[in-house]
């Protein structure tokens, strides 16, 4: 179901871009705004809503809803790491050997050699 739905929200995004890539820009209009021409508004006279625009308002509205899904989907579905098993590995100690080593003695009679400088 992840699986899916990740390529499904892939390709939403891959519409998204296209359909706004194909829209015609709106540079002019700024331009005029600014005293380059005479312009009724700020951005320039929009008009009726294209079939474009409307088509990217649909798809931004898949892609929120698809980004939404994902994330309540992929908080549902637990999380495994790397970096949660290290600690859970840290976290039990090692066994204490069943023997302590023998400590090192010099044998009887027997100076220790002089330390040297």
């Amino acid at each position: 179901m992840f699986i899916a739905l990740s390529v499904l929200h892939l390709l939403i995004a891959v519409v998204l871009v296209a359909v706004v890539l194909l829209q015609s820009g709106k540079g002019a209009d700024m331009g005029a705004a600014f005293g380059g021409g005479s312009s009724q508004t700020v951005f320039g006279g929009r008009g009726a809503a294209t079939f474009l625009s409307k088509l990217t308002s649909a798809v931004a509205v898949l892609f929120v809803i698809s980004s939404l899904m994902l994330a309540i989907y992929s908080g549902r579905r637990g999380s495994s790491s790397v970096i949660t098993e290290e600690r859970a590995k840290q976290a039990v100690p090692n066994p204490a050997p069943s023997t302590p080593p023998a400590p090192q003695t010099q044998p009887a009679g027997q100076a220790q050699p002089p330390a040297t400088k």
